[in-house]
């Protein structure tokens, strides 16, 4: 780099290194979120509390991961290669909010927020966030997968990218838009924190199947393409040597195969809890029917010793 500014094509070490970026919105946001996480785990356990060590190493790899993918050198490469920054997409949709939902922060700002002074009003504004229509609206379904279909198809299809990336407030303003949707498609999915609207088991694995479908599609789609679909990566792709037709290959195959990973994942543990909830719920009425019968099969029972006393 020189002055800041990659010129030419990027190494591992280019990547990972600490680099200032133009608008340090996200890893700001990153290193908030973790210290503010921190503190609810530390006075649950200094209260005697138990708060769960799994989830907070959870939530703190999703900042440390939000915070990397956007303060570290592949920021500054996300505004010159289109691999890079629908790398960072990925990351930041698929990678970042499930292991921010697994770490349960509504649950643990409900229990470790004081009930007093600025945290009573904290828990209010919580509370009536849980029963607002807005928020049942806004974790549907309904709204997950059209920003998913905007986020890859009207983004990129439509034009809308070049608008953004033109200035280096666009672009972290799409990156926080990413962050956003991922976040709201995966609170339905794998949240185990008290919500407005709770989807099926069922409906969970179809999000996920239909989420797969998006990004599969459209990886598919920049690998066949013979021309460059975001004119904002042109120039700068090509000051690093680099063909940006083949850097758009790149990323389509990108969105093909790394987004499979994560989604994989996802769609592995909500089945798995399909399968727990529904093992739990049956040995809980075999316990029931144990202590306290069973009505159908009780009158059914009935039902053939009638039959029988009426045999001549």
């Amino acid at each position: 780099m020189t002055g800041g500014q990659p010129i030419s094509a990027p190494t591992f070490e280019d990547f990972v290194t600490l680099h200032a970026v133009a608008v340090p919105l996200l890893p700001i946001m990153g290193v908030a979120l973790a210290i503010g996480y921190l503190c609810g785990a530390i006075r649950m356990w200094s209260t005697g509390r138990p708060w769960s060590r799994w989830r907070t190493i959870s939530f703190l790899l999703g900042c440390a991961a939000l915070f990397a993918i956007s303060g570290l050198g592949v920021e500054t490469y996300g505004y010159k290669l289109f691999s890079v920054f629908m790398f960072q997409q990925l990351t930041l949709m698929m990678a970042v909010p499930p292991l921010l939902v697994l770490g349960s922060p509504g649950t643990l700002l409900l229990r470790a927020t004081p009930h007093r002074g600025l945290g009573l009003l904290v828990l209010r504004v919580a509370h009536l966030g849980l029963k607002s229509r807005t928020a049942s609206y806004v974790l549907s379904p309904w709204v997950a997968v059209p920003l998913y279909l905007l986020a890859f198809y009207g983004m990129y299809l439509g034009g809308i990218a070049d608008l953004f990336l033109a200035s280096a407030a666009g672009h972290t303003l799409l990156e926080a838009g990413f962050l956003a949707t991922g976040i709201i498609f995966t609170i339905p999915v794998l949240s185990a924190d008290p919500l407005p609207v709770r989807m099926s088991h069922g409906g969970r694995a179809l999000d996920v199947f239909a989420e797969t479908a998006l990004h599969v599609f459209f990886g598919v789609f920049l690998m066949m393409a013979t021309t460059p679909l975001v004119s904002a990566f042109v120039a700068p792709t090509l000051s690093l040597g680099i063909d940006p037709v083949e850097d758009q290959r790149i990323a389509g195959a990108l969105a093909w195969s790394y987004g499979e990973a994560p989604t994989l994942l996802i769609l592995i543990f909500v089945m798995h809890r399909w399968f727990r909830d529904d093992s739990m719920r049956a040995k809980a009425a075999d316990r029931h029917a144990d202590a306290n019968g069973d009505p159908e099969l009780d009158a059914y029972n009935a039902y053939l010793a009638d039959l029988h006393r009426r045999r001549p």
